[in-house]
Parts: structure tokens; C-alpha cells; sequence
């Protein structure tokens, strides 16, 4: 015997008795004990199977609620996300031309700022070159003037005597005393 099939087909080569008999027909016997173990499954599981699928579909419709619920949480979070939103929107666009307008403000004030300091520094170049040449053409005067003196005064060395430094110095004198004794 190998397997339990050859079991059956062994019994059923026995004589049979009367209506008493085994079924050899493996494919007949196995329809009949199907349907019979459905039946039996039908009738009994029907109530658990029932029971089971209710409890399934509350939990499906509980699930399908709470989906729900949280789907209009959701919505209403969104919606006030998006009016934050547009609000900050609004808020940087505002800001953006406060900003722009505040920049070019700034701009204007700083090349006026540069115009008036290059003005000043304009002003200062020119008054520092006039006071250089005011004091060059100065120094070249005194140059020439202490040129001027020494050159006269060597020339009235050489011409001076004694005699006649003596008669300058008398006759400055004399004007001197003729404009004292006119302012008394």
C-alpha cells in the first residue's frame, strides 16, 4: 500500500453484501462529502460568517467617518493655511514696495550726499590751490624783495661814503625836526 487511495481502491474490490457497498468513484464521493461539508458550513458559519462581516462594516464605516471628520479638519486647516498665506502674500508684496521705494529713497540720499561731499571737496581743492599760489607768488615777492634790498644796499655801500652817509643822516634829521616843529 502506498498511499491511502489505494486503501479504498483495494476495499473496493470486495464482494458486496446486499445494498451496502463502498463507493470506488473517488471523483463521486468527493463531490458528495464538498457538498455536505458546505452545507454544514452554510447552516452553522452562516451566523459567524454574519457576525464577522457586521463587525467588518462598522469598522469600515467607523474608519470611513473618522476619514471624514478628519478630511473637514483637514479642509478647514487649509483654508486657513492659504488665507495666512495670501495675508503674507499681501504682507512681502507690501513690504517688497516699501523696500524698493526705501531703497531708491536711500540711493537719492546717498548720491546726494556724494554730490554735496564732491562739492566740499571741490571747494577745498580750489581754496587750497588759491592759498598755494597766494603763498608762492608771496614767497616770490619776498625772494624778489630780499634780492631787491640786497642788491641796493650793496649798491649803496659801494657808493656810500662817510661824508655822504653823514649828510643823509643830517638831512633825514632835518626833515624830521621841520615835521615835528609842523605838528606842534
Amino acid at each position: 500500500m502506498k498511499n491511502g487511495t489505494d486503501s479504498f481502491v483495494f476495499l473496493g474490490h470486495w464482494p458486496s453484501a446486499g445494498s451496502f457497498g463502498f463507493n470506488t468513484d473517488i471523483l463521486a464521493t468527493n463531490l458528495i462529502n464538498l457538498s455536505v461539508v458546505l452545507g454544514v458550513l452554510i447552516f452553522f458559519g452562516k451566523g459567524v460568517c454574519a457576525g464577522c462581516l457586521d463587525n467588518r462594516k462598522q469598522r469600515i464605516l467607523n474608519t470611513i467617518r473618522n476619514s471624514e471628520e478628519l478630511r473637514g479638519k483637514a479642509i478647514e486647516q487649509l483654508e486657513k493655511a492659504r488665507t495666512r498665506l495670501k495675508k503674507v502674500e499681501m504682507e512681502a508684496d507690501e513690504f517688497r514696495v516699501n523696500g524698493y521705494s526705501e531703497i531708491e529713497r536711500e540711493k537719492m540720499n546717498l548720491i546726494n550726499s556724494t554730490y554735496k561731499t564732491l562739492e566740499q571737496l571741490e571747494n577745498y581743492k580750489n581754496e587750497t590751490i588759491s592759498f598755494e599760489q597766494q603763498k608762492a607768488i608771496n614767497q616770490v615777492r619776498q625772494r624778489v624783495f630780499q634780492q631787491a634790498l640786497q642788491g641796493a644796499l650793496g649798491t649803496l655801500n659801494s657808493c656810500l661814503n662817510n661824508e655822504l652817509h653823514l649828510r643823509t643822516i643830517n638831512a633825514n634829521i632835518g626833515m624830521f625836526g621841520a615835521m615835528n616843529e609842523i605838528t606842534d
